[in-house]
């Protein structure tokens, strides 16, 4: 199967999500170029997030290649990520829609389902009062930022929802008010994530792939045998990793950094 920037899978919304995409946490300064070349390349799947600090570079890579007629707005997908506290989800989503100066996002996905600290550098990404502690911490009030979610997409700034990190449980508790559309973990050779990914195909819900060529804990790409199986297609061990999963039906991020 030979693989074209028109590689998409369907979402259960009637929306679609590019086959590989690119994760932008990445050393500050180098995401325009990174982004900018991505695009030329092919890439139209973007991985970002107001976390990162570098949101303005991402957009600006964007709009250039728009502006140079490379792409047009609607071949971009791009996803952000969404703050724990439900009260601060569409604050986020609109500065994020600031910095990145785009309409919509394609994606919003709920990072990490775990209790949250609202540090003042939070206050100062969103232009708020800080508070008069040091912090608060608030826990997933899932069903609340399902709701909040919701809310954006029906306003017009968000195409699709999803979640990262979720495991079956949690995702069970948003399930039933909600049907998601992708899920985001981390999936390669040696952490095949099969269970999980039988449930989302029974459920409908797209898995999307990070760290597809293992991690700092796990350097797969080293393995003798992933040697020896590129070596016998005449590969990289990279692309047999990424082929890995493609083949499982995952869409792929991999990062700059």
């Amino acid at each position: 199967m030979e693989l074209t920037a028109s590689h998409s899978i369907p979402l259960s919304d009637g929306n679609s999500i590019p086959l590989i995409g690119l994760g932008t946490y990445t050393p500050k300064g180098t995401a325009y170029e990174s982004v900018k070349i991505a695009i030329e390349t092919g890439y139209r799947h973007i991985d970002g997030a107001l976390i990162y600090y570098n949101e303005h570079e991402v957009g600006q890579a964007i709009r250039d290649k728009i502006t140079d007629g490379t792409v047009k707005r609607e071949d971009i997908f791009y996803c952000g990520k969404v703050c724990k506290a439900y009260f601060l989800v569409r604050p986020t989503l609109e500065k994020t829609l600031t910095t990145l100066q785009l309409d919509y996002v394609d994606l919003y996905i709920i990072g990490l389902p775990m209790a949250f600290k609202v540090f003042y550098c939070f206050c100062e990404l969103l232009n708020v009062s800080k508070f008069n502690v040091d912090y608060i911490v608030y826990y997933c009030a899932f069903l609340c930022l399902s709701q909040a979610l919701e809310a954006c997409k029906d306003a017009g700034l968000v195409k699709s929802l999803g979640v990262s990190n979720f495991n079956k449980r949690q995702l069970e508790l948003i399930l039933n008010n909600r049907a998601e559309t992708q899920t985001c973990v981390e999936c390669h050779p040696y952490f095949t994530q099969q269970n999980w990914l039988e449930y989302c195909r029974q459920n409908g819900i797209v898995i999307v792939g990070y760290s597809p060529l293992g991690t700092s804990r796990d350097p797969s790409w080293y393995d003798d045998l992933l040697v020896s199986i590129a070596k016998k297609y005449n590969k990289t061990t990279a692309q047999v990793c990424l082929r890995f999963n493609v083949q499982r039906a995952h869409n792929i991020i991999h990062f700059l950094g």
